[in-house]
C-alpha cells in the first residue's frame, strides 16, 4: 500500500508542475504588460516635466545675409545708433542678402519725376525741378531705380546730396543707412519696428486699420521674423 501510495504523490507532483508550465506563457504576458505600462507612464512623467526645446533653424537668406553684410551693417549701426538686426532683416526682405545685380527700375517713378522735369508738376518725394533741371532721361532712370542691399531708390541721393553712384558703389551701406537713420531713425530707436518696416516700404507707418500697404502683405510680418535671428 505504501508503495501505491508513493507512486500516486509523485504523479501528482508532475501534474501540478505541468500546470505551472501551462501557466508561465500567462505570467510572462503579464509581466510585460505591467513593466511595459510602467515604462509608458515613466517616460509620460518625465516628458511632460523636461519637454525637449527645439530652437528654430536659422533661414539660409539670415545666413547669407550675415556673411556678405554682417560686418559692414554692424559698423555703420554703431555710427548712426541704429539696430543692426533691424537693419540686417530689412535686407534679407529686400535683397535676400546678395551681393549681385542690386537694382530695380521703378517706371512710375520715372514718370512723374520727368513730370517735375519737364515743369508738369511742381515736386515728387520732396524733388522740385531746381534739383533735376539738367538731367537727361537716362539719368532719370537711374533716378528712378532703386539701389543697393536695402534697395534705396536713386532719387534719395539728392537728399544726401551725393551721387547715385555713391549708393551703388563700395559705400552703399554707409549711404543707405545714413538715409534710414535721417528719415525714420526715430521710429527705429524707440523699438516701433513694425512702423519702421512699413515705412521703409510705402513712406508711410503701419495703419491704424491693421491692413499694410506693402507690395508684399507679409513683408512687415517676415522682417519681424528675421530680427530674432540677427
Amino acid at each position: 500500500m505504501a508503495k501505491k501510495n508513493t507512486r500516486k504523490g509523485k504523479t501528482s507532483k508532475k501534474k501540478s508542475s505541468k500546470r505551472h508550465a501551462n501557466l508561465l506563457p500567462f505570467f510572462i504576458v503579464l509581466i510585460v504588460i505591467a513593466t511595459g505600462g510602467a515604462s509608458y507612464y515613466g517616460w509620460k512623467y518625465f516628458s511632460e516635466e523636461e519637454p525637449t526645446v527645439q530652437q528654430p533653424q536659422i533661414p539660409n537668406v539670415c545666413r547669407t545675409t550675415q556673411q556678405n553684410y554682417g560686418v559692414a551693417v554692424d559698423s555703420c549701426a554703431r555710427i548712426f545708433n541704429i539696430s543692426p538686426a533691424y537693419l540686417k532683416s530689412l535686407i534679407c526682405l529686400e535683397c535676400s542678402g546678395r551681393t549681385n545685380n542690386l537694382k530695380r527700375y521703378e517706371r512710375h517713378v520715372f514718370k512723374r519725376l520727368k513730370a517735375v522735369r519737364d515743369g508738369q508738376s511742381e515736386s515728387y518725394e520732396g524733388i522740385t525741378i531746381s534739383m533735376i533741371a539738367d538731367a537727361n532721361d537716362e539719368a532719370l532712370k537711374n533716378l528712378a531705380t532703386s539701389w543697393g542691399p536695402f534697395q534705396i531708390m536713386g532719387y534719395k541721393c539728392l537728399h544726401l546730396d551725393i551721387h547715385v553712384a555713391d549708393l551703388r558703389g563700395t559705400n552703399t551701406v554707409y549711404w543707405s543707412v545714413k538715409w534710414i537713420a535721417e528719415e525714420y531713425g526715430h521710429l527705429i530707436r524707440s523699438g516701433r519696428y513694425k512702423d519702421a518696416f512699413h515705412y521703409h516700404n510705402t513712406g508711410k507707418t503701419f495703419p491704424a486699420n491693421g491692413i499694410p500697404t506693402t507690395y508684399d502683405r507679409n513683408y512687415v510680418p517676415n522682417g519681424l521674423h528675421y530680427m530674432q535671428f540677427f
